[in-house]
């Protein structure tokens, strides 16, 4: 195993629990949206305003086959649209990745996402009562994408230790 690339929506934890499982394996990990917000140097709500959706995934794109390409091991947690364009989809079972859905339920995605939607661009502008069906019809739009991955996890109602021990097990 090189690579362990984590897919999944916004808010299916793929942050927070690529650092715990990067940690709990000793490798290191990459979080693609702010190697983008690096290299651009600006954050992903401007680019989406200022350069537009198109240029911010040529730039996902890119750095995802960078970082693919590396020799290095390591856990990369991608955007939620990322295994979405580009076919990036047919990267996620390359011989040397190890691809995990975080697959949450609509109810979990609300949940967590309502807290930081400001923080989000593409439901940002959404009202509370809109959420619920974006979130919908995304996961309808781009689950062919995700369950390309080569292990599915879900995430609901369970801790990050218990989805980390989860992915762990599976690697192994």
């Amino acid at each position: 195993m090189k690579k362990v690339v984590l897919i999944g929506y916004m808010g299916s934890g793929k942050s927070v629990v690529a650092k715990k499982l990067a940690h709990n394996i000793g490798i290191s990990v990459v979080e693609l949206d702010k190697m983008i917000e690096e290299k651009c140097e600006m954050s992903i709500e401007t680019l989406f305003s200022t350069k537009g959706e198109l240029f911010f995934r040529k730039q996902e794109h890119q750095l995802f086959l960078e970082l693919l390409s590396d020799d290095k091991n390591m856990v990369i947690s991608t955007g939620g649209g990322t295994p979405c364009y580009f076919n990036n989809h047919e990267l996620l079972n390359d011989e040397n990745v190890v691809s995990v859905y975080l697959k949450a339920s609509i109810d979990t995605l609300y949940n967590r996402l309502l807290q930081g939607k400001q923080n989000r661009p593409l439901i940002a502008n959404l009202g509370d009562d809109e959420i619920k069906e974006f979130i919908a019809k995304h996961l309808f739009d781009r689950s062919f994408y995700y369950n390309q991955a080569t292990f599915k996890v879900n995430v609901d109602d369970k801790s990050i230790d218990e989805i980390v021990n989860e992915i762990v097990n599976l690697l192994t």
